[in-house]
């Protein structure tokens, strides 16, 4: 590429149109997720399925895994655009049975349309960055990437609650379906030309793919037998759940990952698990907050709102810091970023413990946690393809999908977990969200002591 990216920006004539089609669709699936975790406990209790909560979540996340490594496969062989549109008809399908459920079951089969379809449509976006932009430009695409969080965090939330509150929560991914169509519309241009640009050969996957599932499945077993694990068959189901899990985690990770091996090893465990962390988190506050503090959905959504945004400011200002020190000061803003997000998880916790009231230190433990990760997420996404060896961009940026939606997929099942065993146990839903939210503590310390073993390369 002859491009000076040192005078080009993100949004200049070479890169404007994709940049533009990156936005939207990261906004597209941004405003789905984000309105989804707010609706979450209401449409569980409608449903009859407190005791399955977690796997709203889980169910997308396991999915996205699949998802995301299958797409990594089909770009190579079939190029961008038509990876785009079976993805994008992957996730349609998924809101349409999601909003037509009858019961949990229904409901958790959608989302795992959804969550295989959204993996899917984000590996796209990751491997037309890694195609397209250099190194220079990387945190600002990434920024960019974060930044698209920033009107969904706005209305989804907040809307998405009122919606819940005074119509029906089906109505939310009904509204989803116009912005998709929009998406569409202005983004497959941009991908179609950079199919034709950027050409490249069948990606080298092995069979990850058939990893990807076993590890699916796995898990799934695993979060099942957690789920009743004061019973033997929990206990036996539990154990045979890590033994199918062992072996397509060492195929899907980078060799030296359980062990924190220095550079992208390092890197991808300290993501993991703050990634982790983040996302249970946030969709355990909102259950908490409804649940357990008496707030409604509209509230318990702008609160969430306010992580989000900080996120998003917390991306931006990473990528100014970036651009002053070329890149030198990466590690340092990743230990930062994960510091202060166990302040906000401790926040979250003492929060959630005080008797009454404290709605405005839940808006101060979501910023924390908000800008956390906003700081520590592009610039992890930065440092891992600065690792990538020629030819390897598709498979590390594999590597980065992948921890993101295994780790929170593993942290909001083990959560859901400590829920339905608080609940059979009748220690009620305050005890179990206490669990879960001490669990997500313990995750984001697990990703400081792994962020000091993260090195950063020269540009």
């Amino acid at each position: 590429m002859t491009t000076n990216s040192k005078k080009v920006g993100i949004f200049d004539a070479p890169y404007r149109a994709l940049t533009i089609g990156i936005i939207l669709v990261v906004t597209t699936v941004a405003f789905e997720g984000l309105a989804i975790t707010t609706i979450a406990p209401k449409l569980a209790q409608n449903l009859d399925g407190i005791h399955l909560y977690g796997w709203i979540f889980t169910a997308f996340l396991l999915s996205q895994i699949i998802g995301t490594m299958i797409m990594g496969q089909q770009i190579g062989k079939r190029g961008v655009a038509p990876s785009f549109i079976a993805s994008i008809f992957i996730f349609v399908i998924g809101i349409i049975i999601a909003a037509t459920s009858v019961n949990m079951h229904m409901l958790i089969a959608g989302r795992a349309f959804q969550g295989f379809g959204a993996g899917a449509i984000i590996t796209c976006v990751y491997y037309s960055i890694t195609l397209r932009y250099p190194d220079a430009l990387r945190t600002k695409i990434l920024a960019a990437f974060s930044s698209a969080y920033i009107l969904p965090a706005l209305i989804g939330p907040y809307l998405a609650g009122l919606i819940a509150e005074f119509a029906s929560w089906r109505f939310v991914f009904w509204c989803v379906l116009p912005f998709i169509v929009l998406a569409v519309f202005l983004t497959l241009p941009s991908f179609r030309k950079l199919q034709k640009a950027e050409g490249t050969s069948a990606a080298q996957g092995g069979h990850k793919e058939v990893y990807a599932i076993l590890l699916a499945l796995g898990t799934g077993v695993l979060l099942t037998g957690l789920g009743s694990i004061s019973d033997w068959k929990g206990m036996a189901l539990s154990a045979a759940g890590v033994i199918v899990m062992i072996q397509p985690l060492r195929k899907l990770l980078p060799a030296g990952t359980f062990f924190v091996r220095k550079g992208l090893p390092a890197t991808i465990m300290s993501r993991g698990f703050y990634v982790a962390c983040y996302v249970a988190t946030e969709s355990y506050v909102v259950l908490a907050l409804t649940e357990v503090k008496g707030f409604s959905a509209d509230l318990a959504g702008l609160i969430v709102a306010a992580g989000a945004l900080s996120w998003s400011t917390a991306a931006w200002l990473q990528s100014k810091l970036d651009e002053r020190d070329y890149g030198k000061g990466r590690k340092k803003r990743v230990i930062i970023g994960v510091g202060v997000m166990i302040v906000g998880v401790a926040l979250v916790i003492t929060v959630i413990g005080l008797p009454s009231g404290g709605i405005v230190w839940a808006v101060i433990s979501q910023i924390f946690t908000g800008f956390g990760i906003g700081l520590a997420n592009p610039t992890t996404g930065a440092i891992a393809l600065q690792h990538a060896e020629p030819g390897q961009e598709g498979e590390v940026s594999a590597n980065l999908q992948f921890v993101d939606a295994f780790g929170p997929g593993l942290s909001i099942g083990v959560g859901g977990a400590l829920i339905a065993i608080s609940e059979t146990l009748e220690w009620g839903i305050f005890t179990g969200v206490m669990l879960a939210l001490t669990a997500q503590l313990l995750f984001i310390l697990l990703s400081f002591v792994a962020s000091f073993r993260i090195t950063v390369k020269d540009n």
